[in-house]
């Protein structure tokens, strides 16, 4: 029989991790890290990852591996994930792929593009130019270079933005002109089922709320403090995670602290609609579920799917 893997994605703050926690214990699983923040070790307490008494509770897999310096990208992802599952692959843990971002789930089961790699002196040579640069001159600059990717992309998104002039400026070719024929899908040859929990709307924006305040209460601020102190480029994506502008705002005296907070909630609060959509329209294979009931449904999944695997392997026996 195939070896199996379980996806469970969903909006910021909806039980995603308790519950690949709970699946872990139950079917001896390996939970791998799906959420393009979590990756990050400078970010524990605003990226909710996993406490180190959690992650000794389960094998648990690129958690907190990447420098708030480095800009990850969904293709290293991949060849992370493609290494977990390697080492997973001739032992009897069960892959359980978490966490909100959507993009990493769509690649992990369909490929991605293949982009050629664009050399580090590239990268910080293009960095380098755009510190201090509005959003808006390096969209300006990417419509002159390369107006067929600028036209795909949003002039308010400097990383997408960032990633475009790298790889026009190392490759001579525009970055959509790669965006064609995908690789072999990380999960090719798994029998994969996958789950988005679905909260109710007002029960998730009071999570957020409450996980905001409990944040703050955990050391947030000496994590933006921290990060802070490194002097960074803002664009980075570590820098522009969930809560750290606004309270970066508040520690160089630019805003309020309960103003820092409340915009902190409110950017969560927009990104996990997006969240909602990015999964309705692109991926289709997953079952919403209610997080109150996730867990006794998806055994009950699991069950039917190992019945029906069982009986076809039998025909055949």
């Amino acid at each position: 029989m195939l070896k199996r893997a379980i996806l469970i994605a969903g909006p910021t703050a909806s039980g995603k991790t308790a519950l690949a926690l709970r699946l872990a214990k139950e079917i001896n699983g390996a939970i791998i890290n799906a959420d393009a923040m979590q990756v990050y070790r400078d970010l524990r307490i605003l990226s909710a990852r996993p406490t180190p008494e959690e992650e000794k509770s389960a094998p648990h897999f690129l958690f907190g591996q990447i420098d708030a310096s480095e800009s990850y990208s969904v293709a290293r992802w991949i060849k992370d994930l493609l290494k977990v599952l390697l080492k997973l692959k001739d032992t009897q843990q069960t892959p359980i792929l978490v966490g909100g971002t959507g993009l990493y789930f769509k690649a992990a089961l369909l490929g991605i593009s293949e982009i050629p790699q664009v050399p580090e002196a590239v990268r910080h040579e293009v960095r380098r130019r755009a510190a201090g640069k509005e959003t808006k001159q390096l969209y300006e600059e990417l419509t002159l270079l390369d107006p067929l990717t600028a036209e795909k992309l949003k002039p308010s998104d400097p990383q997408r933005i960032l990633r475009a002039l790298e790889v026009f400026i190392a490759t001579g070719q525009p970055l959509i002109s790669y965006q064609g024929p995908r690789a072999t899908p990380a999960l090719e040859g798994m029998s994969s089922t996958a789950f988005f929990l679905s909260p109710d709307r007002d029960a998730l924006r009071k999570r957020i709320n409450h996980r905001f305040d409990h944040m703050i209460a955990e050391g947030a601020l000496d994590e933006v403090r921290a990060l802070n102190a490194r002097n960074l480029d803002p664009s980075l994506p570590c820098m522009r995670a969930l809560g750290v502008p606004h309270l970066s705002a508040y520690l160089n005296a630019a805003s309020s602290l309960a103003e820092s907070i409340e915009k902190g909630k409110g950017d969560t609060r927009r990104y996990t609609k997006r969240q909602f959509t990015f999964a309705r329209h692109q991926l289709p294979q997953f079952s919403w579920l209610e997080p109150e009931t996730a867990f006794e449904t998806i055994l009950v999944r699991l069950s039917q799917r190992n019945s029906v695997c069982s009986n076809e392997s039998s025909i055949y026996d």
